[in-house]
């Protein structure tokens, strides 16, 4: 089973270019799909920091690319976009597609350790097998320079891992993120059908019970959050989050949105404001 990452799709956007790959990760022991969107390079010898983006429930590693329009400022300021998709896929799991917020394209960025969901690793397949891909296969990328972003489980799912990998990554945004998963459905269906009932685990992937533990934050934590978003009051709780940075000292700017949904509309609005959050901590 190749491990190596081969092209399946090449398009120019804004002078660099979207490249779609597929490889076998033995992570999650099925092939996965990543976008890479290479910004275009002033020398053959230039790397370029890299800045992972985690998509939401339902989606792939298209979502983003086609919808964003990151491509325009990434482009400007020199940063590789790595685009990987939601969950494993193909292995054919009882139940895997029975729900849209569980299973396949859900899942949640953590590491499974109820044995049906044992190839949920999503955590250990964005911190460490991911890097260590590209850092092999892409000599053109820096990715010792790395930051994260994300939407709605992306969102949490890029708060979580910068809280508990600060040597990995220089900064984190998120757009309208499940902050508080512990209290909220899609968080509660998710970990105990993937961690089990014990509710310390579930602490382990929740950005403001881990804002406790992991508070040793200089770069401030952009979050935007649309005011007529649909999922705001009952599963997003933004205020949770920035209650908790503010009891232990973690810089937030949580900048709520009126009028915007929970849509790519919203994140192509704001989105080059985030790019700029990154490049800034990137020393571009």
């Amino acid at each position: 089973m190749e491990t190596k990452p081969s092209e399946i799709s090449s398009s120019k956007m804004f002078g660099g270019y979207n490249r779609r790959y597929k490889h076998f990760s033995p992570t999650l022991g099925c092939s996965m799909n990543f976008h890479i969107f290479f910004p275009p390079a002033p020398s053959p010898s230039h790397r370029s920091p890299v800045l992972y983006w985690l998509s939401g429930l339902t989606c792939t590693d298209e979502n983003f690319i086609a919808k964003s329009g990151a491509q325009r400022a990434a482009s400007k300021e020199g940063i590789a976009l790595i685009v990987p998709d939601t969950s494993p896929r193909g292995l054919n799991v009882e139940g895997e597609a029975d729900s849209w917020d569980f299973g396949v394209g859900a899942g949640f960025y953590l590491n499974a350790t109820q044995e049906k969901w044992k190839n949920w690793r999503m955590y250990d397949y964005i911190v460490k097998e991911l890097p260590q891909l590209l850092a092999e296969n892409f000599p053109q990328l820096d990715t010792a320079k790395a930051s994260i972003f994300g939407h709605s489980m992306g969102g949490h799912g890029a708060l979580t891992i910068y809280l508990k990998n600060r040597d990995k990554y220089k900064s984190v945004s998120a757009f309208a993120p499940i902050v508080n998963p512990i209290n909220c459905a899609w968080g509660q269906k998710a970990f105990i059908n993937y961690l089990g009932e014990n509710k310390a685990d579930w602490e382990e992937y929740d950005a403001t019970c881990l804002v406790a533990k992991f508070h040793d934050v200089s770069a401030t934590i952009l979050i935007d959050q649309g005011e007529d978003d649909k999922f705001l009051h009952d599963q997003l709780l933004p205020n949770k989050f920035p209650e908790a940075c503010k009891k232990h000292g973690v810089p937030v700017l949580l900048r709520l949105q009126p009028g915007y949904d929970h849509s790519y509309f919203f994140i192509a609005t704001f989105i080059d404001d985030h790019i700029l959050h990154h490049a800034q901590a990137l020393n571009l």
